[in-house]
């Protein structure tokens, strides 16, 4: 997966310029794949851990082209190698985020993933049943 983080001063440039923020080219569609796609992560290490075995792994990323209310964007989805790990947060096939899923990932950030006491809070309202990106922690 390449990591290239969402970058502030072009987000503000391209509002400047008359871009969209939300929309078929929002300026914020490259964050809510960034969060999207470490929220997946987490997922997937989450079920790794908890369902050990020697076989299995991560193997690599799948991309889907994802539509959502701050934009399109190419979702790299972590897989595994039995193909048994189904995420919760966007399933195998779907590629439409729902606009309470795309404000809730973007509340995960306006709040700072990191700060704990907003953090379990807000996961609760994106995935009752927390499971790995509830434990993230942003960097």
């Amino acid at each position: 997966m390449t990591e290239k983080k969402f970058d502030f001063d072009e987000a503000l440039k391209a509002i400047q310029s008359g871009q969209p923020i939300t929309g078929s080219d929002g300026v914020l569609a490259p964050l809510v794949k960034q969060l999207t796609e470490a929220a997946l992560a987490a997922e997937l290490d989450t079920y790794l851990a908890d369902n050990p075995s020697k076989d299995n792994r991560r193997n690599g990323y799948a991309k889907k082209t994802m539509k959502s209310a701050s934009g399109r964007f190419e979702l790299e989805t972590p897989r595994d190698r039995a193909s048994d790990f189904e995420p919760q947060l966007v399933k195998k096939n779907q590629t439409k985020l729902t606009e309470e899923i795309d404000s809730k990932i973007l509340s995960l950030y306006s709040h700072g993933m990191s700060y704990p006491r907003h953090q379990n809070a807000n996961c609760r309202d994106v995935r009752p049943r927390a499971i790995g990106w509830c434990d993230y922690q942003h960097h």
